[in-house]
C-alpha cells in the first residue's frame, strides 16, 4: 500500500458488492451442514430517531453493518442482496413533500445508482413486494441479523430464516481491509494529524481542557470530518491516570503532562490516536523517563509486526520492555522474571496493547477473553494471528494511577516487588500512552499515523520555534 493515491481511490465508489461477496464466501465456508448459500442477504440501516419530549432527530450514526454492504449514509434505508444473482438493491426513503419544506429534495434513486456501489435503487415502501417470492419457488433463505429487522417486514416466503450467520460473517470479512478502506483511514488520520499539531501549537496558551477539545474538533471539521470516531481524552496532569477519562474541562495550570487521545472519522472510518506532551514545552526528569519508556515499547513492538504474528506475543513483549523501564528507574525491584510471572507490571500497564481500527474504534473480529484468569490478557481485545490488511492500534502505556496501584502495595506478593520511596516521586506524571494506527502487510508493516511523537518536535512546536 505503500504510496497509495489516497484522493484517486477515494474518488472511486465505496467497494460494496465487493464486500458482499467476499461476506457470502465466508457465509459458504463457515456455515453449518453441507449445500450452497441460497436466498438473500437482507439489512436496514439506522432509523431516525427523535429526542425524547422533543421534536428534533437525535444524532444519525449509520448501523456499520449496513455500510459495509452498502457505502450508503442515508437513514431510513433497507438492502436486498440476491446471493444466486448476485444482485444488490438499495431502497432509499421516497420524497415526502412535507420533509421537502423543511429539508430540501432527498437524493433521488438515479442519484443514488449513480452515488452507490449497488445494481438497483427501490424506495423503502417496496421492500415487501421484493421479498415476496411467487407461491411454488423452491424453498429459499433469508440472512438477517436479530433485533434490526422492523416489524413491518415479513419473511413469510422464506423457508429457512438466519438471524445470526451473516452478522458474524460481516464482523469477520471487516478484519482485512481493502485499498478503499485504507485509503479511508489515512485520510481520517492526516486530518487528526492536523488537529493534533493544533493543540500542540495551543497548549502552552489554553486555559483547561476544553479548550484543547475545542480546537481539535474545530481543526477536524475544518478539513473535512464533521465527526469523530469517539469522544476524545483530553487528561492533564494526573488525570491521565483515567484510562477514558471523560471530563475534558479542568484546568491546566500548575499540571506537568497533556495525554490527548483524540481521532477524526471519515467516511465512517476512524482513526485514534495518542500523544502524551509536557504542557510547558519542556518534560519533567521523571515525565521524559515513562514516555521514552512506552516509546521504547511502542517502537519495538510494532517494528515486530507482520502478518501471523500472535498479537498475544507483542503484548507480552510490551510488558517486558515496561518491566525492564521501571527496573532501571527503581520503581520495580527483583528478578524481572519473577515480576513477570507474578503480574505485577499490569498495575502500571493495566490494558491490552491495542485493537483493531475500522468503522468502529475498537472494531469486530478481536476475539477477547475478558474472561481470561490471567490478568495480563484479560483486557487484550485481539487474540491469535493478525492477518495481512487489517490495521491495528499500538498504544502502550504507563499509568501512576493510586486507585489501580495501591492494591498492589497492600499485596505481600506484589507490594515486595514495587520501591514505594521510588513510586512517590512519579504520581504527577499522571499516565503516558502513544497511539498509532498500523497496517499489517505480509513482510511487515505500515505506520498510516504521522503525528509528532519525537520529544525535541513536540517541544519545538510548543514553544512556538
Amino acid at each position: 500500500m505503500a504510496g497509495i493515491d489516497v484522493q484517486k481511490v477515494l474518488k472511486g465508489k465505496y467497494p460494496a458488492k465487493e464486500h458482499a461477496k467476499r461476506v457470502v464466501e465466508w457465509m459458504q465456508r463457515n456455515k453449518d451442514g453441507d449445500g450452497e448459500v441460497g436466498g438473500v442477504l437482507y439489512l436496514e440501516g439506522q432509523k431516525t430517531k427523535m429526542i425524547e419530549d422533543n421534536d428534533e432527530a437525535a444524532p444519525f450514526r449509520q448501523r456499520r453493518y449496513f455500510y459495509y454492504l452498502t457505502g450508503c449514509d442515508l437513514p431510513d434505508a433497507y438492502y436486498t442482496y440476491d446471493i444466486n444473482s448476485a444482485k444488490s438493491t438499495l431502497y432509499i426513503p421516497p420524497i415526502d413533500a412535507d420533509s421537502v419544506i423543511w429539508s430540501g429534495l432527498p437524493l433521488s434513486e438515479e442519484e443514488a445508482l449513480s452515488k452507490y456501489d449497488v445494481d438497483a435503487v427501490l424506495t423503502t415502501d417496496q421492500v415487501n413486494a421484493s421479498l415476496a417470492h411467487p407461491r411454488g419457488s423452491s424453498p429459499s433463505s433469508v440472512w438477517a441479523i436479530a433485533n434490526q429487522v422492523s416489524d413491518h417486514i415479513t419473511f413469510l416466503e422464506f423457508s429457512h430464516k438466519d438471524f445470526s450467520l451473516l452478522k458474524l460473517a460481516i464482523e469477520e470479512c471487516r478484519v482485512v481491509k481493502d485499498e478503499y478502506e485504507i485509503a479511508l483511514t489515512l485520510h481520517a488520520n492526516a486530518i487528526s494529524t492536523i488537529a493534533h499539531t493544533e493543540v500542540l501549537r495551543r497548549v502552552k496558551r489554553a486555559r483547561n481542557e476544553r479548550e484543547l477539545e475545542a480546537m481539535f474538533i474545530e481543526r477536524s471539521i475544518a478539513n473535512g470530518a464533521r465527526e469523530q470516531a469517539y469522544h476524545s481524552i483530553v487528561a492533564s496532569g494526573t488525570a491521565a491516570a483515567t484510562l477514558h477519562y471523560q471530563k475534558n474541562s479542568e484546568g491546566l495550570e500548575g499540571k506537568l503532562n497533556l495525554l490527548l487521545d483524540a481521532g477524526a472519522e471519515f467516511g465512517c472510518y476512524a482513526s485514534d490516536i495518542t500523544r502524551t506532551f509536557p504542557i510547558s514545552g519542556t518534560f519533567s526528569k521523571e515525565s521524559l523517563a515513562i514516555y521514552n519508556i512506552v516509546l521504547e515499547m511502542q517502537t519495538v513492538c510494532t517494528n515486530v509486526l507482520k502478518e501471523g504474528v500472535v498479537w498475544d506475543d507483542v503484548h507480552l513483549k510490551a510488558h517486558e520492555i515496561a518491566i525492564d523501564g521501571l527496573l532501571k528507574l527503581g520503581i520495580l525491584q527483583g528478578e524481572k522474571s519473577d515480576i513477570l510471572k507474578s503480574r505485577t507490571s499490569v498495575a502500571f500497564f493495566p490494558h491490552g496493547l491495542g485493537h483493531y481500527l475500522g468503522m468502529d474504534t475498537h472494531d469486530t473480529g478481536g476475539h477477547p477473553n475478558y474472561e481470561d484468569k490471567d490478568s495480563m490478557f484479560r483486557y487484550l481485545r485481539v487474540r491469535g494471528k493478525l492477518p495481512a490488511g487489517s490495521i491495528i492500534t499500538v498504544e502502550p502505556g504507563i499509568y501512576f494511577c493510586r486507585f489501580i496501584i495501591e492494591p498492589y502495595l497492600r499485596d505481600p506478593v506484589h507490594s515486595a516487588y514495587i520501591n514505594f520511596e521510588t513510586l512517590n516521586r512519579y504520581w504527577e506524571v499522571g499516565g503516558v500512552r502513544i497511539e498509532d494506527n498500523i497496517l499489517i502487510t505480509r513482510d511487515g508493516f505500515e505506520n498510516l499515523t504521522t503525528a509528532v511523537k519525537d520529544v525535541g518536535e513536540m517541544g519545538r512546536i510548543i514553544n512556538g520555534e
